[in-house]
């Protein structure tokens, strides 16, 4: 009896997750990229998996069951789990106004109601955590279930599992358009010929509303830009991810224009990471130094003994946004045989296993462990109409099989 075909669009962390799920469900699958494994957003991050950044809702119901799945997965994973990197030392958020505490304290007390680990700090049990951090500070909460990995290893990781379990990769492969017939998406078009399957889902992270619009089912996913500053090895100096109560309202933001906070951690190689900003620039990849120091500024204020230390480099990378902060996963209803994996905006590290896991789910017809409804693709902030996130509209809905086309011909088999 023939496999279930299963053409996965992207070869990022989720690509990589939903690759693996999949082809240990038994499915064939096939991931395609047109740059390389990991090559681009995955890249580009820090590899964070945040209970503290999400209040009560169903972001942070993805995240709590992605977070209870990483160390099953890491266990499964064997030997490859050393590439992981996985950390979990837990993230402490530091308010250093007073209208920064009285936005803190309150959110922490509706993330414990919806069963997160939030444990508030005095100035004792804050300098005891870190002892290096500010003393100029209102309020700290500690979030023991934070975790960290090296975002580039664990997509490796996942990926290689994915390929043992049958898969196939294949990269340097540009999807240029959809093959539809009688409603259905049946083949896409590459640089290197068609590939046929029963279905394709789309992982293109940043990349994936303008993949969505060339296979005809356009989706509202833009990139969103950040940058991470990179010091020179240091001492144990930063034990935990530490970031000022502003990162919460940064990553909500819907602002089009610069926004930074403070957000300080060290890897395991004794760099440590400072970020971090967001900004809508479409895909303009260049690095501006005043974004670069706001981000420098705002982490000295957390940590002003950082003053001194070299900074050895500088990254940026694109998130996929979605304009009501909510990532799209699962079928499209305008356009059989597509699913889609992707709008996790600076989450998606975190969340991949999650959502891995609920397009398997999903496909085989099973009960998800969590209500997959919001997160499906006929939402208004997906399909660009009006709603109350930013209260605009684009005209981006345009029917399915537009921008796909209705040609015959041989088809590479997936």
């Amino acid at each position: 009896m023939d496999r279930t075909r299963v053409v996965v669009l992207g070869a990022g962390i989720v690509g990589s997750a939903c690759a693996r799920e999949l082809a240990l469900a038994g499915y064939d699958v096939l991931v395609v990229d047109r740059g390389g494994a990991a090559a681009a957003t995955t890249s580009h991050g820090e590899g964070n998996i945040l209970l503290s950044d999400k209040g009560p809702g169903p972001e942070l119901a993805l995240a709590q069951w992605s977070r209870r799945l990483w160390p099953e997965i890491l266990a499964e994973l064997g030997d490859r789990a050393a590439q992981v990197e996985w950390q979990p030392k837990g993230g402490i958020v530091v308010a250093t106004t007073e209208a920064g505490a009285a936005g803190l304290r309150p959110f922490a007390e509706a993330q414990r109601a919806a069963g997160v680990r939030a444990e508030a700090l005095d100035a004792d049990a804050l300098r005891a955590a870190e002892p290096y951090v500010t003393r100029d500070h209102t309020a700290a909460v500690s979030y023991p279930q934070d975790a960290q990995v090296q975002p580039a290893g664990a997509a490796s990781a996942l990926l290689s599992d994915a390929l043992a379990a049958g898969a196939t990769l294949r990269t340097g492969r540009e999807v240029l358009g959809g093959v539809v017939r009688g409603g259905r998406l049946t083949a896409v078009r590459t640089s290197h010929g068609p590939l046929a399957a029963d279905v394709f889902v789309n992982a293109a992270g940043p990349w994936s509303g303008t993949l969505a619009e060339r296979l005809g089912a356009p989706v509202d996913i833009r990139p969103r830009r950040g940058e991470v500053l990179v010091t020179t090895p240091l001492p144990p100096t930063v034990f935990h991810k530490v970031y000022d109560a502003d990162y919460v309202g940064a990553v909500g933001s819907g602002a089009g224009d610069l926004q930074t906070s403070a957000v300080v951690e060290a890897t395991l190689a004794g760099s440590v990471l400072l970020g971090s900003s967001r900004r809508r620039v479409g895909f303009d990849d260049r690095t501006r130094p005043e974004v670069l120091s706001a981000i420098a500024a705002k982490a000295l204020k957390l940590f002003p003994s950082l003053a001194g230390v070299p900074v050895m480099r500088a990254y940026g990378g694109f998130r996929p946004y979605v304009p009501d902060h909510l990532p799209v996963i699962g079928p499209d209803h305008r356009l059989a045989g597509l699913w889609h994996a992707s709008g996790h905006e600076g989450a998606g590290i975190g969340l991949s296993v999650g959502t891995a896991r609920l397009v398997r789910t999903m496909l085989d017809g099973g009960e998800p462990e969590i209500d997959p409804a919001p997160f499906r693709v006929d939402r208004p902030a997906v399909l660009g109409e009006p709603h109350e996130a930013t209260g605009t509209a684009a005209s981006r809905t345009t029917a399915a099989g537009t921008a796909a086309s209705e040609e015959r011909g041989e088809e590479e088999e997936a």
